[in-house]
C-alpha cells in the first residue's frame, strides 16, 4: 500500500547539517504552510510539550536500512534491527520527537529540543498528554545511554 503525505509545516533553525548530537538546546520555529491558519495551533500554548512527526527528507534511497546494523556504525555497540533504533535511515524516513513548547504565535510554533534540520517537512503536530507517556520506568539497553551521552548537550 502506498501512502502519501503533504507537509503541514516546515522547520526553521540554525542546523543545516545532519548530525547525531547536541540537539537539547536547539530552538526551532515550526511554520505552518499557507493551508493552515493560526487557529490550527489555538490552545497549544496551554501544553508544555508537543510531539512533532517529521520526514527525514535528506536521507537517500541507498542509505535506507531494513535489517540490523551497529547503531551509528559503532562496532562496540551490538547489531540491532532498525526498529530497535531511532536512526534517521528508516524505511519510511519518519521522525518523532517530543519537544518543549517555547511559544505559539500566529502560525509559528517555537520549540526546544527538536532534532530536525532546517527545512525539514513536518507531517503532524500533537500535544504531549501525560496519559500517553509511560507510567512505569522505561527499560533500555546500556548502549543507548552511551549513544545518547551527547545528544542533548549544547552546540
Amino acid at each position: 500500500m502506498k501512502i502519501e503525505f503533504e507537509a503541514i509545516a516546515y522547520v526553521e533553525n540554525h542546523r543545516d547539517e545532519i548530525t547525531d548530537d547536541q540537539w537539547g538546546k536547539t530552538i526551532s520555529k515550526i511554520t505552518l504552510t499557507e493551508s493552515f491558519s493560526a487557529e490550527s495551533l489555538k490552545g497549544l500554548n496551554e501544553f508544555s510539550h508537543v510531539e512533532i512527526i517529521f520526514y527525514f527528507h535528506q536521507v537517500q534511497d541507498g542509505k535506507i536500512v531494513e535489517g540490523a546494523r551497529h547503531p551509528r556504525n559503532n562496532p562496540s555497540w551490538p547489531k540491532t534491527g532498525i526498529f530497535s533504533q531511532r536512526g534517521k535511515n528508516r524505511p519510511n524516513r519518519i521522525g518523532l520527537t517530543i519537544a518543549k513548547i517555547i511559544k505559539v504565535e500566529g502560525r509559528i510554533l517555537t520549540v526546544q529540543g527538536l532534532d530536525a534540520i532546517n527545512g525539514t517537512p513536518v507531517l503532524d503536530i500533537k500535544p504531549a498528554f501525560r496519559q500517553f507517556l509511560p507510567t512505569e520506568p522505561v527499560r533500555q539497553p546500556a548502549w543507548v545511554d552511551e549513544l545518547m551521552d551527547d545528544y542533548c548537550e549544547e552546540v
